[in-house]
């Protein structure tokens, strides 16, 4: 590119989040005469790509492999065609970060929901009761994913009272060790001011349930009617479904937000990592466990089972911990043979201790 033309691709494109390092990252194609540009929606077989040009259409044929954790998504920096119709999309610059999920418990394939994410915003709603395990679960995928997660919880104004409210940001603080909590109410915009002020720089990802209120939080970001809101029920205080693409804005104070349908199920994906740092007072007190391998179930000189004793750590906490890394383990054993003959090798060892038990239960019955 000429001095102007990367002027222009600059001034056109760092609003988006273009910067030196995405520029170099473009370098070998500049000489075919392609362009950049992110990626602001995805749509059976086309994208549309906002440009130094303006926003184009192009069609993702040559970015369509067979492994759905390749396929181009909202928040690719995409190498583009400059002319031709269709324009084609001819590669996509390599991903810093990727929020994945399983897209089945019966498949072992992961589906993208937004790449290049710096900061995940988990939106929980304050109109029904908090369930913990869901968000620690969004936590695990958004510290996997290499962002920074960020828990928002909307609707503050359905609290009764400040009392109250700060019973339930310190429930979910505990539950999230290390990530900033932050009540806000779109209708009155409490706490909106901080939350503008956390996502101006970079890229967040807007996540949660249906009925969360993201699209209420995003028009509230954008400071206009962008995303379509329909009307709360009576009955529970939730909001209906209304997204139903991912689309990425540019936001009025800096930075731009991906928003994202209401995710129903949210299965891990090799996300061993991510629930680690979820549940990082586990991790610390494993390593005071008398064996390396202890599984916190049942051994002699456990901490974890300790701290469960002493009221340190909740059953609760302990209870979500198994369940995630069991299931992480069942995704990842689908592709690892290694792994599924170690899961069985353990189930069988369980088999006979629970065989072996039953069996000195009938000796101890006989005499």
């Amino acid at each position: 590119m000429t001095s102007s033309s990367t002027s222009s691709v600059f001034s056109a494109l760092a609003p988006y989040g273009w910067d030196e390092a995405w520029a170099d990252e473009f370098a070998p194609y500049e000489p075919e005469g392609l362009l950049p540009g992110r990626v602001i929606r995805v749509d059976r077989g086309q994208c549309d790509v906002i440009t130094a040009e303006g926003l184009v259409r192009a069609d993702t044929a040559f970015v369509t492999p067979r492994d759905p954790m390749r396929v181009i998504c909202t928040g690719d920096w995409a190498v583009v065609e400059p002319a031709g119709n269709p324009r084609y999309v001819r590669a996509y610059l390599p991903r810093r970060t990727a929020f994945v999920r399983s897209t089945s418990s019966e498949r072992s394939e992961g589906q993208i929901l937004a790449a290049n994410v710096d900061h995940a915003v988990v939106a929980v709603s304050l109109a029904g009761e908090l369930d913990l395990g869901r968000i620690e679960r969004f936590l695990a995928l958004a510290w996997e994913s290499g962002a920074q997660p960020l828990i928002v919880l909307t609707k503050a104004d359905l609290v009764p009272d400040a009392v109250t409210l700060g019973h339930l940001v310190q429930d979910v603080e505990t539950t999230a060790p290390g990530v900033t909590v932050l009540p806000v109410s779109a209708l009155d915009g409490d706490g909106l001011d901080v939350l503008v002020a956390l996502v101006s720089g970079g890229t967040s990802v807007l996540l949660g349930q249906s009925g969360a209120g993201k699209s209420t939080l995003a028009n509230a970001l954008l400071g206009d009617e962008v995303m379509v809101v329909q009307a709360t029920r009576d009955a529970d205080g939730k909001g209906r479904h209304t997204t139903t693409t991912r689309n990425l804005l540019a936001l009025p104070g800096g930075g731009v937000l991906i928003d994202t349908p209401g995710l129903r199920g949210v299965g891990l994906w090799d996300a061993e990592t991510g629930v680690g740092q979820v549940f990082a007072e586990i991790a610390e007190l494993g390593e005071k466990c008398r064996f390396q391998d202890c599984a916190h179930e049942s051994e002699p000189g456990c901490a974890v089972l300790a701290a469960i004793a002493s009221g340190e750590l909740g059953e609760r906490r302990l209870e979500s911990y198994r369940k995630l890394i069991r299931e992480n383990q069942r995704i990842v054993a689908k592709t690892d043979a290694r792994l599924r003959a170690e899961i069985r090798k353990d189930w069988k060892r369980k088999g006979a201790e629970g065989k072996a038990a039953m069996e000195a239960k009938r000796g101890r019955w006989r005499s």
